[in-house]
């Protein structure tokens, strides 16, 4: 398994999920940031950070004000600390040109993170709901290598019209599922304690942020669901995120 040491204080998020539909979102995500850069030695972004992604290129070569605004945002804070990147469901095609234009780092799709308050396992969260057949048989069909390369090869127009068919599709398709299918299984989660032989485990993807005490084979172990950020949408506002330190580990909610 991929190891990532990060000792101090490191903050994580997930699923903030950025985009023109989310200007206060866009904010707060953005005011967050600045408080990571100042107050963190590390911050790690555990994927839907946006909330679709067509390639690297749409925010590098000729990004929208929205995207032009963030891109800038993350770089300002990668070079007042280290950043890691993760993907997630909407932007598992985020890749290293991104990486190398902000000065951050790509998050492996599931790793060790050594931290102060000890080893955790840490994804997205996505490959963990295995009862929802039809999401796990899409996101292996996507992540294919070769499914990959033909997607961007298309025009940036073209990618960016198939994304938002995909995205009105899951949304229709969500809307007949059980709300549990879309929740991780419990069988997979005791099976990654199981395979890694860890007792903290950390992802997002969810959006039910909380903690949860679970025995495996008579061990006890820990599992922390990152919260999701919406500041556009309803009230009341919700986003937050986990801070990581020798103390221990805290969630913090808007």
């Amino acid at each position: 398994m991929n190891k990532i040491a990060l000792p101090g204080t490191v903050w994580l998020a997930s699923d903030i999920h950025l985009g023109p539909q989310a200007p206060n979102t866009q904010n707060a995500f953005h005011a967050f940031l600045e408080q990571a850069a100042r107050q963190a030695d590390a911050l790690v972004l555990c994927g839907d950070i946006f909330d679709a992604w067509v390639g690297d290129d749409m925010a590098i070569d000729a990004p929208p004000p929205w995207l032009a605004a963030s891109i800038e945002k993350l770089r300002q804070t990668a070079s007042a600390i280290p950043l890691w990147l993760g993907r997630g469901n909407r932007d598992f095609l985020i890749g290293p040109r991104l990486a190398q234009h902000l000065g951050a780092h790509l998050l492996p799709d599931a790793l060790c993170l050594q931290t102060d308050a000890g080893d955790i396992l840490l994804s997205h969260g996505d490959e963990y709901c295995i009862d929802d057949a039809g999401y796990q048989r899409f996101r292996r069909i996507v992540r294919t290598p070769w499914v990959q390369r033909l997607y961007l090869s298309l025009s940036l127009a073209r990618r960016t019209r198939i994304a938002d068919c995909a995205r009105r599709r899951s949304m229709a398709s969500n809307q007949r599922k059980a709300t549990e299918i879309m929740d991780v299984a419990q069988r997979s989660i005791e099976q990654a304690f199981r395979q890694t032989s860890l007792a903290l485990m950390v992802h997002g993807h969810t959006h039910r942020p909380g903690k949860h005490l679970l025995q495996v084979d008579g061990r006890a172990c820990t599992r922390y669901v990152l919260p999701d950020w919406d500041y556009d949408h309803g009230q009341p506002a919700r986003g937050g995120w986990m801070a990581i330190d020798r103390n221990g580990i805290t969630l913090h909610r808007a």
